[in-house]
C-alpha cells in the first residue's frame, strides 16, 4: 500500500478521521488513501493531492484563529478540574468576557495566565487569551459572550451531569440502585382484535397495564418509533427511518382519536369500513402487512381530519405547534413534497431540495392542507404517547417504557433533507466486519459531520433526544459507540473499506445525559460488537447503563459465571438481532445463514460451534445449580438461562416478549434486505399460532407460559 502524505495524514487527524485501526481480531488495519479522501471531502475538506491536504490544513488552522470564540463549550457540572477555552482578537486588544444564563442570568468568567505565541491571520496579528469558567454553573444549555472594541461573538455552552442519576424509581430508601425486570416487545408485533394490522400505541398501553399490574414488571422495551415515509411503500425497519425526531403514524389508534367521536354517523361508519377488514387474528403464514394497512388508515385520518376541530382543540393544535417550532414545519412540509414528488429528495427540483429555499415557502403555501395533516397526525401522535406514558404509571411500572434511538436516518428522508447541512450526504454509516457480521455491515444512513454539529451547538442532536424523551422512562441508543466514533462507509465502497470518524463524545454523551436529567429518564447504551474497552468505562463513570447479551457474555474458558456480569447494564438473554432464544437454541441464525450465503466457514463447522456452545451453557446452568432440563428440551433450556439471567447482578433484566410466548423465528437477519422478511413477522407461538393481546390475559397455554416465565424474576420485585 502507498505510504501516506503527511499533510493528509494531519490533516485527517485534525478532523478525528482514522488512517488505521485494530480489527476484532486484533489486527492491525491501514484505511486506504481514496476511502480517506473521500471521507475528508465529505466533510468540506479539498483532500484528493498532499498539496491539496495541506491547504485544507493551513485553512482549518486559520479559521480557529479567526473565531473570537470556539463553536462550542462543554464542561461538567461541579468539574474536579478547570474548564478553560480560547478567546481571539487583535493581540493586545482588550477582551470582555461573560456568560448569558439559561435562566436569563449572568455570570463571569476569569482570565487565566497562559501565553499562546500570536500569529498572523487574515494579515492581523491576532493573540489567543485564555479564559476559565466558574464550576458552580447550572445544568442547561447556556451563552457565552464575547467583546473587544467593535467586535463580538456569541458561542454555545453546555453544562452537564458530572454523572446521571439513576431515577427515583430506580433507588430504593437507602439511595443503592434497586434491580427491575421488564418485556422486550416490538410495538407493531403487539396487537389486539382492534388493531388495524400492525399493534398499536392503545396495544401498547394495554401491554404496559397488563404485565406491570399481573406480572409486577418495571418497564417495557420497545423498538424505535421513528417516522416512516407518507405513503407507500413503507419501509419494514424501524431502524431505517425517515425521522429519528417524529414518530410513525402508523401507530394511531384510529378510534382514539377525540375528534373520531364527533363524527356524522356516515363519516364514522365509513372510517370503521376502512378498519374492519384489517382487524382481527390473521393468518398463520401472513406477514405484517404495513402498506395495505397505511393505506386504509391513512384514509381514515384524512377523513378524520377533514371534520375540522373545536375551538379548544384547534387552540391545543395551535399551540402544539408553537412549540414543535421550525422541526415540526419543515417534516410536515417535506411530507408534502413526498406526495408531490416521491419520497427521496435528491430526485425533486433543484430549487425544492432545501427547506430554506422561496421555491420551497412558495409550495408549502400551495399545499397547506398536505402540511396541515401532517403535523395533525403528528399532535395525534404526541397525545397517544402521553396516554401510555399515563396508563404504565398508573398501573405502577416504575419506569414504563423505554424508548429505542436509531443510530440514523434514510438518506432520501425529511432529516437528512432538513438537516442536510448537517449530516454527511454521499456516505453511509456502518459496521467493521466482525465475529457475527464478517462481511462488514452498510446501513445506507448519512451521520452527523461533526464539525457542524459542534458549530450548531448540539442543537439538532439535542432537540432529537428531547422529542424521543418526551414520553418515555427511559432511552437505549443503537450502537452507543457512534457517539465517540462512527464507521464511515463512502459512496460505492464495500462496508469493510470504510474508516472511523471521532466524535466530541464528552458533548454528545454531555447532552444525552443533561436530556435525561431533565427528563428524569433512565439511559443503556448498546455496547455490543466492536467496542474500545474504554468507552464501556466512560459511560459507567457517566452513570449511564451498558447491554449485556448472554449468548455474547463469555471469555475463552466459556460462558461468565452470574456473578461475574455487570451490575450497571441491561441483561437479556436475546436480542433483536439474533434469534429468539429457542430459535437460537435449535440454530435458527445458523440455517437462514447457510441458506442465503451469509457463511464465512463451512456449515458443519457451524454447528459444531453451536452444539459446543449450548452444551456449555448447560454446563454454566448447572455449575450454579440450575437444572438445564433434559437434553433437547429447549422450552426448558430457556426457562433455565432466564432463571440465570435473575442471578446476574445486572440492574434491568429484560424479557424478550418473543421468549415469553415461545416463538422461534429470527425478527432480524442481519445482512440482508429483500432476501429475509425482517421486521414483517407477526408474533406467534410455540406452536406457530399468531398472538393477541387478548391470548396474553388467558387462560390459554401462551399465557401460562408468559407467567411461568416472569416468576423467574419475581425476586426482583418482592
Amino acid at each position: 500500500m502507498t505510504e501516506l502524505s503527511p499533510n493528509l495524514v494531519a490533516l485527517a487527524t485534525a478532523c478525528g478521521v482514522a488512517t488505521e485501526y485494530w480489527d476484532w481480531r486484533g489486527e492491525y488495519v491501514a484505511v486506504p488513501e481514496s476511502t480517506i479522501v473521500a471521507v475528508l471531502e465529505s466533510l468540506g475538506w479539498e483532500a484528493s493531492t498532499p498539496a491539496a491536504a495541506g491547504r485544507s490544513l493551513a485553512q482549518l488552522e486559520a479559521d480557529r484563529w479567526r473565531r473570537v470564540l470556539p463553536p462550542v463549550v462543554t464542561m461538567r457540572q461541579d468539574a474536579a478540574g478547570p474548564t478553560t477555552f480560547p478567546v481571539h482578537v487583535p493581540h493586545g486588544d482588550p477582551v470582555e468576557v461573560w456568560i448569558e444564563l439559561e435562566q436569563a442570568d449572568r455570570a463571569e468568567v476569569r482570565q487565566v495566565d497562559r501565553w499562546v505565541e500570536p500569529t498572523v491571520v487574515d494579515g492581523v496579528l491576532t493573540g489567543e487569551a485564555t479564559f476559565e469558567l466558574p464550576n458552580d454553573l447550572p445544568l442547561g444549555y447556556h451563552r457565552i459572550s464575547a467583546r473587544s472594541g467593535e467586535r463580538s461573538a456569541e458561542s454555545a455552552l453546555i453544562v452537564t451531569p458530572a454523572s446521571l442519576e439513576l431515577p427515583a424509581e430506580l433507588r430504593g430508601l437507602d439511595g443503592e440502585p434497586r434491580r427491575s425486570w421488564g418485556h422486550l416487545a416490538q410495538v407493531y408485533q403487539v396487537r389486539s382484535e382492534r388493531s388495524w394490522g400492525p399493534g398499536e400505541l392503545a396495544d401498547l398501553a394495554a401491554f404496559a397495564e397488563w404485565s406491570a399490574s399481573e406480572l409486577g414488571s418495571g418497564f417495557v422495551l420497545i423498538n424505535p418509533l421513528h417516522a416512516t415515509a407518507p405513503l407507500p411503500p413503507i419501509e419494514p425497519s424501524p431502524y431505517l427511518p425517515v425521522s429519528r425526531r417524529f414518530v410513525s403514524p402508523l401507530y394511531l389508534r384510529v378510534e382514539d382519536i377525540p375528534e373520531y367521536t364527533r363524527l356524522d354517523a356516515s363519516v364514522r361508519a365509513a372510517v370503521d369500513a376502512l378498519g374492519e377488514p384489517l382487524q382481527g387474528r390473521g393468518g398463520v403464514d401472513e406477514l405484517l402487512n404495513r402498506d395495505v394497512a397505511w393505506t386504509a388508515k391513512r384514509a381514515a385520518l384524512k377523513l378524520i381530519h377533514g371534520a375540522g376541530l373545536s375551538a379548544e382543540r384547534a387552540q391545543e393544535f395551535a399551540a402544539y405547534r408553537e412549540r414543535e417550532g421550525v422541526a415540526l414545519l419543515d417534516f410536515a412540509t417535506w411530507s408534502a413534497l413526498c406526495e408531490e414528488h416521491g419520497p427521496a429528495w435528491m430526485a425533486w427540483p433543484e430549487e425544492l431540495r432545501h427547506p430554506a429555499t422561496e421555491a420551497v415557502a412558495a409550495e408549502r403555501t400551495r399545499l397547506t392542507d398536505a402540511v396541515d395533516f401532517a403535523a395533525w397526525l403528528q399532535w395525534q401522535l404526541d397525545q397517544q404517547l402521553a396516554a401510555v406514558k399515563e396508563r404504565a404509571a398508573a398501573a405502577g411500572m416504575p419506569i414504563g417504557v423505554i424508548a429505542d434511538l436509531a443510530v440514523g436516518v434514510h438518506p432520501g428522508g425529511a432529516d437528512s433533507w432538513a438537516l442536510s447541512d448537517v449530516l454527511a450526504i454521499g456516505v453511509s454509516v456502518g459496521a467493521p466486519p466482525d465475529a457475527f457480521t464478517q462481511q462488514g455491515q452498510d446501513w445506507s444512513q448519512p451521520p452527523w459531520k461533526p464539525n457542524r454539529l459542534a458549530e450548531l451547538g448540539y442543537a439538532p442532536f439535542r432537540d432529537m433526544i428531547r422529542g424521543v424523551l418526551r414520553h418515555a422512562g427511559g432511552i437505549r441508543v443503537d450502537h452507543v459507540m457512534g457517539m465517540f466514533r462512527l464507521w464511515w462507509v463512502p459512496a460505492g465502497r464495500k462496508p469493510s473499506e470504510g474508516t472511523y470518524v471521532r466524535y466530541d463524545h464528552e458533548a454528545m454523551v454531555g447532552v444525552l445525559a443533561l436530556e435525561a436529567a431533565r427528563a428524569g429518564a433512565v439511559v443503556i447504551g448498546e455496547d455490543l460488537g466492536t467496542v474500545e474497552p474504554w468507552v464501556r468505562d466512560y459511560l459507567h463513570e457517566r452513570g449511564m447503563l451498558g447491554t449485556s447479551i448472554l449468548f455474547f457474555e463469555r471469555d475463552e474458558v466459556g460462558p461468565l459465571p452470574a456473578d461475574a456480569w455487570r451490575r450497571l447494564c441491561l441483561g437479556t438473554v436475546t436480542t433483536h438481532d439474533l434469534p429468539p432464544s429457542a430459535g437460537y437454541l435449535a440454530g435458527e441464525h445458523v440455517s437462514i445463514r447457510d441458506r442465503l450465503g451469509l457463511l464465512t466457514r463451512p456449515a458443519d463447522e457451524e454447528w459444531m460451534g453451536l452444539w459446543d456452545e449450548v452444551a456449555s451453557w448447560r454446563a454454566r446452568l448447572e455449575a450454579e445449580g440450575i437444572d438445564p432440563g433434559p437434553v433437547g428440551d429447549i422450552p426448558a433450556l430457556v426457562d433455565a438461562l432466564h432463571r440465570f439471567l435473575a442471578r446476574t447482578p445486572t440492574l434491568l433484566c429484560g424479557v424478550a416478549l418473543a421468549d415469553a410466548v415461545g416463538d422461534r423465528r429470527t425478527l432480524n437477519q442481519p445482512g440482508t434486505y429483500l432476501e429475509y422478511p425482517n421486521w414483517q413477522l407477526p408474533l406467534l407461538d410455540a406452536d406457530g399460532r399468531p398472538v393477541l393481546l387478548e391470548d396474553l390475559a388467558g387462560p390459554s397455554p401462551v399465557a401460562d407460559r408468559v407467567r411461568s416465565l416472569a416468576q423467574a424474576f419475581a425476586s426482583l420485585t418482592s
